[in-house]
């Protein structure tokens, strides 16, 4: 889910010679389960009438309109990430997960229709209840000391990363090899997130990150 741009090209050094430099971490998070009080993602109403609709378009057999129509659902969550995410994040990232699974089939470039329909039933259950019962959280996974993940286990959305890492690269006076390294993490960071690979994105954010604080 992304409308990134790569609007530079991608710097010929090598990043492998960098990556070993930078070490990978867990911190531990409270080995909780969510409860009944956990806070409600809200309505999901407007998410839910979208799948409902591909539901059908899948059921008729009409494939390219179930795809289209999930752009609806991509753009609509997207917009709604900022509002949602921070009320219960293991809730939202299971709803989000459920949605790019959906993408995923319905982006397919041979679509199965019977794993469209399976996957856009899990979705709407997730969405009926995002929580989807009890949570049980895992750890915060860091890379030289910047998390990329959050508390459920799931890669931190690449764009929030990039925010970090471009108000980082701001303040930071880099010049000569380290400012060119961490304008190959950047691209390369840009790259994996505009091919909506979270996990690989952020540890080359988490990476250039890192380059400016020290």
């Amino acid at each position: 889910m992304r409308n990134l741009l790569l609007s530079a090209a991608l710097i010929a050094i090598p990043v492998g010679a960098f990556s070993a430099v930078y070490s990978m971490t867990a911190t531990p998070a409270p080995q909780t389960v969510a409860t009944a009080t956990t806070p409600s993602l809200g309505d999901m109403a407007p998410f839910q009438t979208i799948v409902a609709d591909m539901q059908s378009i899948v059921a008729s057999d009409d494939l390219v309109a179930a795809e289209k129509r999930i752009t609806d659902l991509e753009t609509a969550w997207d917009e709604a990430q900022k509002t949602l995410r921070p009320i219960n994040t293991a809730a939202w990232g299971n709803v989000d997960g459920a949605i790019d699974a959906a993408l995923s089939a319905l982006r397919a470039k041979a679509t199965d229709p019977a794993e469209a329909s399976r996957v856009l039933t899990i979705l709407q259950t997730k969405l009926g209840d995002p929580s989807g019962g009890d949570v049980a959280l895992g750890a915060i996974r860091q890379i030289a000391g910047a998390d990329v993940t959050d508390a459920s286990g799931r890669p931190l959305p690449c764009e929030l990363m990039h925010t970090t890492f471009k108000a980082a690269r701001a303040s930071a006076n880099l010049s000569g090899a380290d400012g060119a390294t961490a304008d190959t993490f950047q691209s390369k960071g840009l790259e994996r997130c505009n091919a909506d690979d979270d996990a690989r994105a952020d540890e080359f954010f988490a990476q250039g990150i890192a380059l400016m604080r020290k």
